[in-house]
């Protein structure tokens, strides 16, 4: 009888080792899911950052071009042409 016995406490105490193992991996993927969100979060925001100050250089090239410079005339036109047509396609919205 005392084989069952060591078979039986042997069962308990893996048991009680893998309930262990559990509860701490349940907890690191807690932990490691809210730094996730948090990264995401940063993601996001860096990328509007970024977004925004794409935005801001490509209206400072455009205040060069417009202050005399020849560097990029043609782009500045372009980006012109590309406001105007925006502006009228609003109007047209605007007038309907």
């Amino acid at each position: 009888m005392s084989n069952p016995l060591k078979a039986i406490h042997l069962l308990e105490d893996r048991l009680k080792n893998l309930l262990s193992n559990y509860e701490f991996l349940k907890e690191e993927n807690k932990v490691l899911l809210q730094n996730n969100a948090e990264l995401q979060v940063l993601l996001q925001e860096k990328e509007k950052q970024l977004e925004e100050q794409q935005k801001q250089f490509n209206l400072l090239k455009v205040a060069k071009t417009i202050e005399g410079s020849n560097e990029n005339t043609r782009e500045t036109k372009l980006k012109i042409n590309a406001l105007v047509r925006e502006i009228d396609k609003c109007i047209t919205l605007l007038n309907t």
